[in-house]
């Protein structure tokens, strides 16, 4: 079973050694998973998603193979047969299972997972203050804080699958404080500069190679929403026909919206919401999360608005705290539920198109497949979730999915054009 030590908060400045910070990552990776079943931790719902084991070992085999294969003098692989199973898609690491077929791997089980983990770790406990490695470990924890991110969200697809509802935790989620109305936070225009301003993969200035290089971006007067769309606002678009009205959707999106006969955001039934604590009353009051770019493009055009650019977002979110908001530092069930701030409760889509910044190249080696060679057909969410590591995004982060997804807890903030 997981090992029961301490958790650090990630976003701790007294946790900001890599020691720390990878004891940090990996405890709370384990302490996640503590209520699952080996028959839970093997399921796979979709091909998006993956087996919450098969995380654990990814992560694990990051470290085996960027860390330990290259820098522990005479460290021979935990099994040699592991890599092709849990390899992600490093081209320049070789074959691997197909990833639709991860929630096949009923062997090695969950137990054995947990083992190779305690085992990397120890071999790993040499490294983690060699100065020579801490761009390296950087990566590592940032990687393992993202597939904490991605295994709750994957977890949560899958247990919705099943008819009874299963809770991952008990008790009920936390009531959202009552949603104030609707304000803006105006910005004049003007040339802006926007990107990541540092070494990359710098301990204490980490960031990853896709928001860089730091560039100039001229902008128009613009206003962003100082809050995110909550649920009762969606009921009042659901309410108002929202997914009957094809003059509120792009070709794509009234398309998806007509062949996957799709009426409310995902894990939505009736007045009820599915949860890491199974199903429960909707709080009208919590953002509205698990939405597609298409649903949030149609809200915006209903509510007489737009989705930001991520350079409008970028240049409000540089004056606010990247640490606070609802962020997750613990073992609890993660859930929207209104706090302040830019970051936190649900990734927020952007009008943007994740493509390259000028000047940008990937990092040399097999890591430079980490991010650049997905810069085609996706769009950019900024912020943070529920489910995001605290201490994880900073102002220049740059997540991207497909217009059409919505497993992950993403929302929206409204933008708009101020007349000068």
């Amino acid at each position: 079973m997981p090992r029961s030590e301490p958790i650090g908060d990630a976003g701790d400045p007294a946790a900001a050694s890599p020691s720390a910070q990878y004891r940090s990552t990996r405890a709370l990776t384990e302490a996640l998973v503590g209520p699952l079943s080996d028959a839970d931790a093997s399921l796979q719902s979709m091909e998006d998603a993956s087996p919450a084991k098969w995380h654990l070992a990814h992560t694990t085999w990051f470290w085996e193979t960027f860390l330990l294969r290259a820098s522990a003098p005479g460290y021979r692989l935990h099994n040699p047969e592991w890599p092709f199973l849990f390899n992600s898609y490093y081209e320049a690491e070789g074959a691997r299972i197909d990833r639709f077929a991860r929630g096949m791997l009923s062997r090695p089980t969950l137990e054995d997972v947990l083992e190779w983990r305690a085992a990397v770790d120890d071999a790993m406990t040499p490294l983690l203050d060699d100065p020579a490695l801490v761009g390296l470990i950087a990566l590592g924890v940032a990687h393992e804080q993202q597939h904490i991110e991605l295994l709750l969200t994957d977890i949560k697809h899958a247990l919705f699958q099943n008819p009874l509802g299963p809770a991952m935790w008990g008790g009920r989620p936390p009531p959202a404080a009552p949603c104030a109305p609707l304000g803006w936070l105006e910005h004049p225009g003007g040339m802006a500069l926007v990107g990541h301003q540092g070494d990359g993969f710098a301990f204490d200035n980490f960031a990853f190679d896709n928001e860089g290089p730091r560039h100039r971006v001229l902008l128009e007067p613009f206003a962003l929403a100082d809050r995110l769309v909550t649920n009762g606002e969606w009921d009042e678009f659901i309410a108002d026909g929202g997914y009957r009205e094809p003059r509120l959707w792009l070709a794509d999106g009234w398309g998806w919206v007509q062949r996957e006969a799709i009426t409310a955001p995902l894990y939505w039934r009736e007045d009820g919401y599915f949860t890491h604590q199974g199903w429960h009353e909707r709080d009208p009051n919590a953002p509205v999360t698990h939405i597609s770019h298409f649903e949030a493009d149609a809200y915006a055009t209903w509510a007489g608005a737009r989705l930001p650019t991520e350079f409008e977002w970028e240049a409000i979110a540089a004056g606010h705290d990247p640490a606070g908001g609802n962020q997750i530092d613990h073992a609890a069930p993660p859930m929207p539920r209104g706090a302040a701030g830019l970051f936190g409760d649900g990734w927020q889509f952007t009008r943007s198109a994740y493509l390259p910044y000028p000047r940008f190249r990937p990092a040399e080696g097999a890591v430079g497949e980490y991010n650049g060679k997905f810069m085609s057909g996706q769009v950019v969410l900024r912020g943070a979730s529920c489910a995001t590591v605290r201490g994880h995004s900073r102002a220049s982060y740059r997540n991207f999915f497909y217009p059409h997804q919505r497993w992950q807890f993403t929302g929206l903030r409204l933008a708009k054009d101020v007349t000068t």
